[in-house]
């Protein structure tokens, strides 16, 4: 994930009292096949670029540097095959999740080609090397322990915090209401969801949740952040006849982002599977109302400052997110959602990281 590279940098070079000094490491892509005039826009040939930079280029240029660094972490445990090219007695890989590993663990729900398991058994085997496993949740350890793929010893519970940005004091000016203004849906009561449109978001059922609680509150606007809408979604949206109450946004900054959650009345996360859900605890720590899916990574992470419905009933988040609209105070109390996301902050997230591989070194 980019934003925690980019938040442990930033702790790191800004807090000297953690001892280490980081560097960003990352090569230029190279692009082969995308160079050639009748491949440039090919889906084939931007996967092959990828896949040469990310499988090849990339260890190649690790591999090289290796001498220049006493500690090296891997920020995104897709990458992990950049262990076999690294010291792997000082090196660590950060796991979010282990959808990249899917293909391994359920071939039955997700079948690969044998090239693609290949690939998988290869990042995961670096990930193995590495002497330190961080992970954002105990949901996700417990799945990693079950799997039995990496020693219990070697897990370390380093969770994602919030940006500055996230915070329920709005600045003089919100930066989301230009933002809405020009989508010509200012001033209605937003339905708010950020995240991709992938299907374990289940945007199937914020799709439908949003339909039919519009139908007692035509007044609501929904709002997605961050996504592309599938064919199949486009289609729901159709059907439902719910196109003009709905905008979608996508390379907002942080604050933009941060006013929405200010601005929304209601923000829903129904995703059927997650490795934190970020966007719960910055939703939180913009004072918005939160439901969410009851699974146990969401439920770890926004804890009693949340709503929870089951994942797939439409007519229960209906229920919910009715009651939360029509009576404020259904939700956990703006102090509880305050108190429970200042519990998360990228300064702690780094000095469990910087911690662990200190002890590394010694």
């Amino acid at each position: 994930m980019d934003l925690a590279g980019e938040m442990l940098l930033e702790q790191l070079a800004g807090d000297s009292s953690l001892g280490l000094t980081p560097a960003r490491i990352c090569p230029p892509f190279r692009r082969r096949l995308t160079r050639l005039p009748p491949l440039s826009d090919r889906g084939g040939a931007v996967n092959a670029d990828r896949l040469l930079n990310r499988l090849w280029d990339y260890p190649r240029y690790v591999h090289s540097i290796r001498q220049r660094f006493d500690l090296f972490h891997v920020v995104d445990h897709s990458y992990s095959q950049l262990v076999h090219a690294l010291p792997a007695d000082r090196t660590g890989v950060y796991c979010h999740d282990l959808d990249t590993f899917r293909c391994l663990v359920r071939p039955d729900l997700e079948p690969r080609p044998a090239w693609f398991r290949r690939m998988g058994r290869h990042i995961l085997a670096g990930m193995q090397k590495a002497a330190v496993v961080f992970h954002s949740t105990l949901a996700v350890r417990e799945q990693i322990v079950h799997s039995g793929w990496i020693d219990p010893s070697r897990l370390v519970h380093a969770p994602y915090g919030t940006s500055i940005e996230f915070t329920s004091v709005a600045p003089e000016v919100e930066p989301a209401e230009d933002l809405l203004a020009s989508s010509a849906i200012s001033g209605h009561p937003l339905v708010l969801h950020v995240g991709s449109c992938i299907a374990r978001k289940r945007i199937d059922v914020l799709l439908e949740v949003f339909s039919e609680v519009s139908q007692v509150r035509p007044e609501l606007r929904l709002v997605q952040v961050g996504g592309t809408w599938t064919t199949e979604q486009v289609k729901q949206i159709a059907r439902l006849e719910i196109g003009h109450r709905i905008v979608q946004f996508r390379g907002l900054t942080r604050r933009q982002i941060a006013s929405l959650y200010r601005r929304a009345a209601l923000v829903l996360q129904p995703s059927e599977a997650e490795g934190f859900g970020l966007p719960v605890i910055e939703a939180l720590a913009c004072g918005a109302i939160v439901a969410a899916s009851d699974i146990p990574v969401l439920r770890e992470v926004g804890g009693p400052a949340a709503i929870y419905s089951p994942v797939g009933h439409v007519d229960q988040w209906v229920a919910a997110a009715l009651q939360l609209l029509n009576d404020f105070s259904a939700a956990p109390l703006l102090p509880v959602r305050l108190d429970w996301a200042s519990r998360y902050t990228w300064q702690a997230h780094a000095r469990t990281i910087a911690n662990s591989y200190l002890q590394l070194l010694s």
